[in-house]
């Protein structure tokens, strides 16, 4: 519909997936709106590690001077028992060396604000507002959102999610793509250092069926994070995170009872994270001239530790697709077609990752920490790291 450097694209969902795209499309010319569900900005969530081809991406799209003032930085790592005691310390030394020197570490809540205050000038966006209906012709894509106006674009890119409202519009006859996972997540943001942390270091526990991490970095810069295994994620969702984390949980030690304490007085809704793992598996990543982008497309789960990288570098190499391909259509294949092998992988990534954040048997919790201990013999660690990025 519209012409080189006057294309036009809708985009759902400001969070990280949808603002890349914003960015990146504007650097090809392109005027973008951004719609959001939410009524505004959100803040706070799980802390988020960009290294290699996340890092790549965040340097692509121009975020690593901003994203530098968030770096949460690293820490030392001390693996606990239940009651809280520690069992053994991997050194942030270790860390380094293992992430390499190009790692960033920040909440993802600062890594959208980042990307939302470079776009915020170069786009629109209006919150409290989706698409409620999605048409198509030859020409364009035409859009009715919630607030009753209708909007004519290029392309339509549903960056909103696992939950998805734009791939229930344009995949509905496609069979349900979520793949529950069995098991659920959380993650607190903590305003003030946890008590009876040391300041820069976290503690973990993992035990059969679940993990309990608490990092003291100061205040607003501390976090918690939960991971256990269940038989009824909808069960679990229907408590809430407050009760549902409290049952899971309320037995540790160390960190963990005041970070729930914290969570019990505060329980939303706010900056806390709390869902079902579920990976989005879909034979196709666009219809047409719309396109899914981010968890909306392949949700790979938090157990990859690669999502937030795999949304920019998906918006990244959509933006060059498009400059390569002015049919729109044939643009979004080309690019799914180069993309797809690596969220695949992650995917997998992810399937055998759920052993270490919630080993099925005390068997394979001693073999995770057995590999720890072994990371901190300087004979056995070189090996182990060149064999972490071989299968990277």
């Amino acid at each position: 519909m519209g012409t080189s450097g006057t294309r036009r694209a809708l985009i759902c969902g400001a969070g990280i997936a949808g603002l890349a795209a914003a960015l990146r499309l504007h650097r090809s010319g392109w005027r973008t709106l951004i719609v959001e569900r939410a009524p505004g900005r959100r803040s706070g969530g799980y802390m988020v590690n960009l290294v290699d081809g996340g890092f790549d991406a965040a340097e692509r799209l121009g975020l690593v001077p901003a994203l530098k003032d968030r770096d949460l930085g690293l820490f030392t790592s001390v693996i606990v028992r239940a009651d809280g005691t520690a069992k053994f310390a991997v050194p942030k030394e270790i860390v380094a060396a293992s992430v390499g020197p190009r790692a960033l570490t920040v909440f993802r809540g600062d890594l959208e604000a980042a990307l939302y205050e470079a776009v915020r000038d170069l786009a629109e966006i209006r919150f409290g507002t989706t698409a409620a209906a999605i048409e198509q012709d030859p020409d364009g894509v035409t859009a009715v959102l919630s607030d009753g106006r209708t909007e004519r674009a290029d392309l339509l890119i549903g960056a909103d999610g696992l939950h998805s409202g734009t791939r229930g519009l344009a995949f509905a006859a496609a069979p349900d793509p979520l793949v529950d996972m069995g098991h659920m997540v959380g993650a607190i943001p903590l305003d003030a250092s946890p008590a009876g942390l040391e300041a820069g270091t976290g503690t973990t526990y993992i035990g059969p069926g679940r993990t309990a991490a608490v990092i003291s970095l100061g205040p607003g810069r501390s976090s918690a994070f939960f991971a256990y295994r269940t038989t009824d994620t909808a069960a679990q969702l229907r408590l809430g995170p407050a009760r549902a984390l409290s049952e899971a949980f309320g037995d540790l030690g160390g960190g963990v009872p005041d970070a729930l304490r914290r969570l019990r007085a505060d329980p939303g809704p706010g900056p806390a994270y709390f869902d079902s793992a579920s990976q989005v598996r879909l034979d196709s990543w666009s219809s047409g001239r719309v396109a899914l982008l981010g968890d909306a497309a392949w949700c790979v789960t938090l157990f990859a530790g690669y999502g937030a990288a795999l949304a920019m570098s998906g918006a990244d190499r959509l933006g060059d697709a498009l400059d390569r391909e002015a049919d729109v259509p044939a643009a979004l294949k080309s690019w799914e077609a180069g993309l797809r092998p690596e969220t695949a992988k992650r995917q997998a990534l992810a399937r055998r990752g759920m052993a270490q954040f919630a080993p099925p048997t005390k068997g394979h919790v001693w073999m995770n920490e057995a590999a720890m201990r072994a990371m901190r013999v300087p004979a056995l660690r070189g090996l182990m790291l060149r064999a972490a990025r071989a299968a990277k």
